[in-house]
């Protein structure tokens, strides 16, 4: 009978073990490289302080192309409404903030997107796509948005693959 309690007892505590590490799991998922929808730029997901951004890491294009009033320079942040940040590079900028993970909806929100082609924030909700398994799942639907979802863009990424993770400083 105390060898039945024991077993039971133990099987209790390990399944709550198991319970809590996945919930921790699956907000901490997002974390990594991920490319954008065209695969044209990566964007590097972390955690600070429980909240979690994203950067821009790599661009296809570094540089304006021909025909571009600054051919040849690096891409910079010339769209933003701040003046003073306008020659901030794109590569190392900040486009995802504050976001919290929310265990009920299993997603990420209220947190920020910043669209460098337009000079543009919006409220973002960012979850794994239904087909891509949560943890460490491969593919990210990143919504943003003016007000209400409804009235958004959606967009989705997915995971670098090891072979071509960029090398951080960190």
């Amino acid at each position: 009978m105390i060898q039945k309690n024991i077993l039971s007892g133990t099987l209790g505590i390990a399944a709550i073990l198991i319970t809590v590490n996945a919930m921790a799991a699956d907000e901490k998922g997002i974390q990594g490289q991920w490319y954008s929808e065209d695969n044209v730029s990566k964007i590097h997901i972390y955690e600070h302080n429980g909240l979690y951004s994203g950067k821009i890491i790599w661009l296809e294009d570094p540089l304006y192309e021909k025909g571009d009033k600054e051919a040849g320079k690096i891409k910079r942040d010339r769209e933003n409404p701040e003046k003073k940040l306008r020659k901030t590079p794109i590569i190392g900028l900040k486009i995802l903030k504050n976001f919290k993970f929310d265990k009920k909806d299993k997603e990420w929100t209220g947190g920020t997107i910043y669209d460098p082609d337009k000079g543009k924030l919006y409220k973002c909700v960012i979850k794994f796509e239904k087909d891509s398994k949560v943890e460490g799942g491969t593919k990210l639907y990143v919504r943003g948005y003016v007000g209400i979802p409804a009235l958004g863009r959606t967009t989705y990424w997915t995971r670098v693959p090891e072979k071509d993770l960029e090398k951080l400083d960190e």
